[in-house]
């Protein structure tokens, strides 16, 4: 008899277990509070529009991460971040963006001689989901740029690297 009570309870013990377990083991991932969002901000010093060896990297630029409703396109968040000496962000955006078009976006230059966005480099997309793979929660986002108006002297020299040999005449 007391061996069919031990049963019966270890039975009981083993099915509560179960249950408890059951339940805990749907999300084993652990709750993100948010994102980082992570990028550099540069200054072309040749107005080539991409990052060349005489770019430099901007301390103190103001960037920010807006996110749009994927329907309806209106704004649903944003958030404000400053580079570091490095010309490096990051930006804490809270919750889970996975409905929402989330991107970098250029806000203003401490440098007055580099304070023109670069066309096609004032914003760049991030995807802020834990649903996407992504095991970190820091977030890449492309490079940002401004360029100076008037382009160093020794950027052609830097330029005729990019030139390739058939497209000298």
């Amino acid at each position: 008899m007391a061996s069919l009570r031990a049963s019966l309870l270890l039975a009981a013990a083993l099915c509560a277990l179960a249950a408890s377990g059951a339940a805990a083991s749907r999300d084993l991932r652990p709750l993100r509070a948010g994102f980082v969002v992570r990028g550099r901000v540069w200054c072309d010093t040749c107005r080539a529009g991409f990052e060349t060896p005489a770019s430099t990297y901007i301390a103190g630029a103001k960037v920010k991460v807006d996110c749009r409703s994927k329907t309806t396109g209106v704004k649903t968040c944003s958030f404000e971040g400053h580079t570091d000496r490095t010309g490096t962000y990051n930006i804490l955006v809270a919750d889970e963006h996975e409905h929402e078009l989330c991107e970098s976006v250029l806000v203003s230059s401490p440098d007055m001689r580099c304070a023109t966005t670069v066309p096609g480099r004032e914003r760049a997309p991030v995807f802020l989901t834990s649903k996407n793979g992504v095991a970190s929660n820091v977030r890449m986002a492309n490079a940002l740029g401004f360029q100076k108006d008037v382009a160093l002297p020794r950027c052609a020299q830097i330029l005729k690297m990019y030139e390739n040999e058939d497209d000298r005449v």
